[in-house]
């Protein structure tokens, strides 16, 4: 996606569009088509016409020169003009009929065309209503399981804590061990069921953005400061590249620190040991722009259109998400009137860069 292109608010908006643009151009390639072919019978009859119009001519006048004496041909004159006039008429005649009947089977080929474009509409519009029905059924559904869940997890984290607090005794260290494997397991579902419960938001276009007047040089700090353990166990340089003065923007900080973490977390991931990842936050004309830099193994160009979808995975082998940051990610930029996109190459690092405008949209 080029950084200067407005994305589509929802998959919903996305798809309509597509078919919206691919029905108009089904219909202009049929309508020329057609004329095309009407042009082509129009001038095929045209040209038998006037070709039977010059045989009839020659013939006439091959008659004229048989019939014999000039009084013998003057005694027929009229009869054979009379006769000839019948004809013309009886051939124009049979012609318009010919010129109707075609007239009519056009027509009667138009309308079976738009009847049948009606009935496809009346049915995709049955088939997105079900969908519609089944995804609203689908969505509540996960909403009243990841409130539950969550419930219980918090409760679980919280009983491993006060466990690993409380651990003394002979076998305290093993016990402290099995609280922290428990407390670890349930942040990571925790996280989980948060990542599905956005999911389920962006897709109902209910994502929850609430903005404020925020310090994106501070948000920027925290997220480094919270990648800084990871990235030097990996060996990698992780720093903070801020171009002052960012000047105030509202955006919602917990969630623009949701999409830095996601983005940053990828850039860890997919960097070798002894490479640098870098966050860097600027101006760009009315907007604020984020950026995270790496020198890691770099993306695919077949999937630079692709990356931000859903349950995608650049690694196949990789089984530590479900490939949602991503498409989170974008949901969030795009709740807040921004834009995401990336720039990579493979072998040479990948640049992710996201904008929000100094006014984001109202909620309505």
């Amino acid at each position: 996606m080029s950084p200067n292109q407005k994305p589509p608010d929802t998959e919903r908006e996305q798809t309509d569009e597509s078919l919206r643009l691919e029905r108009a151009i089904t219909d202009q390639v049929l309508a020329d088509e057609q004329e095309g072919v009407d042009e082509l019978a129009d001038a095929v009859i045209t040209r038998a016409r006037l070709r039977a119009d010059e045989l009839l001519a020659a013939e006439r006048a091959k008659t004229d020169r048989r019939s014999g004496q000039q009084a013998f041909r003057a005694a027929l004159h009229h009869e054979t003009a009379s006769e000839r006039v019948r004809e013309d008429r009886l051939l124009s005649e049979e012609r318009a009929d010919a010129d109707q009947a075609l007239s009519v089977e056009r027509s009667e080929q138009a309308a079976l065309l738009s009847t049948e474009r009606k009935e496809t509409d009346e049915d995709l519009l049955r088939e997105r209503k079900r969908s519609d029905d089944a995804l609203a059924i689908r969505d509540e559904f996960l909403g009243i399981v990841s409130h539950d869940l969550r419930g219980m997890l918090s409760s679980i984290v919280l009983s491993a804590t006060l466990i690993e607090e409380g651990a003394g005794g002979e076998h305290s260290l093993q016990v402290i061990r099995h609280a922290q494997r428990i407390r670890r397991s349930g942040a990571r579902m925790s996280r989980l069921v948060g990542d599905l419960i956005d999911v389920a938001s962006i897709e109902a276009g209910a994502l929850a953005v609430t903005c404020e007047s925020a310090d994106a040089a501070l948000l920027v700090s925290e997220a480094v400061e919270t990648f800084q353990v990871l990235a030097a166990a990996k060996h990698i340089t992780l720093e903070a590249d801020i171009v002052l003065p960012l000047r105030g923007t509202s955006f919602d900080p917990a969630r623009i620190l949701q999409v830095l973490c996601n983005l940053l977390s990828n850039a860890i991931r997919f960097t070798p040991s002894g490479g640098r990842v870098t966050v860097r936050a600027e101006r760009s004309g009315d907007e604020l722009r984020l950026c995270v830099l790496d020198t890691g193994v770099g993306i695919p160009a077949d999937k630079l259109d692709v990356v931000f979808q859903r349950f995608l995975q650049l690694n196949s082998g990789d089984r530590r998400s479900l490939g949602l940051g991503l498409y989170i990610s974008k949901g969030i930029v795009q709740g807040h009137g921004g834009r995401i996109w990336v720039e990579s190459e493979l072998g040479a690092g990948s640049k992710f860069c996201l904008t929000l405008p100094d006014r984001p949209p109202a909620v309505p």
